[in-house]
């Protein structure tokens, strides 16, 4: 039987190596900030009092894994666009991440793209709230 898998990793080399170039290694274990978020998360309600639901499964996917991809993510984001960019918060129902760059453009990221949302916080958050459609970043 092949696999993609050597005997020293427990990853296939290319996702290995992707999470080693997000600061990942071997025995990652902060346990004190997952339970930061777990609580923080715990303690959070919408405005419509709607709460999230915290178990050990993903209090230890935070521990090995979490606050891994954001920098690299809106790094590479920054770098598409040729620009800074820095995390501005997450949206309340998808967690899509919000980022603004040094220009002021609002951009949003989450599992189905990349996404703008205005040229600035003003008509980001109106496109937000209105529930109007973000355009999609392309690249090329």
């Amino acid at each position: 039987m092949h696999t993609d898998r050597t005997s020293t990793t427990r990853f296939a080399v290319p996702v290995d190596a992707a999470l080693r170039a997000a600061g990942w290694q071997p025995g990652r274990w902060d346990i004190k900030q997952a339970e930061i978020w777990a609580d923080a998360l715990r303690d959070h309600a919408s405005p419509a009092g709607h709460r999230h639901t915290v178990f050990p499964a993903a209090v230890e996917a935070w521990a090995e894994f979490g606050g891994l991809h954001m920098a690299r993510t809106l790094g590479d984001l920054g770098r598409a666009l040729g620009t800074d960019v820095c995390p501005l918060g997450a949206e309340t129902d998808s967690q899509a991440l919000l980022a603004i760059d040094t220009d002021g453009r609002v951009y949003t990221l989450d599992h189905t793209g990349d996404w703008y949302l205005g040229p600035d916080i003003d008509q980001a958050l109106a496109t937000l709230i209105a529930g109007t459609a973000p355009a999609r970043l392309t690249t090329g």
